[in-house]
């Protein structure tokens, strides 16, 4: 049964088949549980990624997290380490792997428009040694994310073709959106001045990603 009476939502995977159709073939049987040579230099050439976690209680967050190429280091052809840069310490993705340790990545290569999609198990290293490996600007990262890789497959250009993503043409011009500090003024801080504002977030960015 695809719906109930009255209801658009989809309730079961016969249902959910019924309208997309079974698999392709050649999509069902990509799926490795390691790292070959094509996935590791892709995450070679990264400078970013997405990585979605989830909480104790269902809820999930997903999150970027961009350096120079080569940021993520490649321990071995299952295990992977994401180093945590200074940021605002929320540390949403850290708290949600302490409770769950479940985890998913997509890592993106600027002008290639297939992604690297993996999944598996995380956990939270403060490895002095490690650590040191991914050093910026002299300055090593206090934590990182060791993942354990269950499954990794990559992903086709859709999505990237239709978005246009790279394509120069599509960029807005910065005047169109409000900057980050007049956002963060208009919804958290309405009586502070909106020039102070921005000029602490400019700072930040200025003096604080490593």
């Amino acid at each position: 049964m695809i719906q109930k009476d009255g209801d658009d939502a989809i309730h079961d995977i016969d249902g959910l088949r019924q309208i997309v159709g079974d698999v392709v073939s050649i999509a069902e049987d990509k799926v490795l549980d390691r790292l070959d040579k094509h996935a590791r230099r892709f995450i070679e050439l990264s400078p970013f990624l997405c990585i979605s976690t989830v909480s104790a209680e269902g809820q999930c967050d997903v999150s970027p997290r961009g350096d120079p190429p080569g940021f993520v280091k490649i321990l071995d052809h299952r295990t992977l380490l994401i180093p945590d840069r200074p940021g605002n310490r929320r540390v949403d993705s850290m708290q949600n792997l302490l409770a769950t340790n479940s985890v998913g990545v997509i890592f993106f290569v600027p002008g290639i428009s297939e992604t690297l999609r993996l999944g598996g198990t995380a956990r939270i290293t403060n490895d002095k040694t490690l650590l040191q490996t991914m050093a910026v600007r002299d300055k090593a990262p206090k934590l990182a994310i060791r993942v354990n890789i269950r499954y990794v497959f990559f992903h086709c250009a859709k999505a990237l073709m239709r978005s246009g993503l790279w394509d120069s043409k599509v960029q807005i011009a910065r005047t169109e959106f409000p900057s980050y500090g007049q956002i963060i003024r208009d919804q958290r801080r309405p009586d502070d001045n909106a020039e102070e504002v921005e000029r602490l977030v400019q700072d930040d960015y200025r003096n604080s990603l490593y």
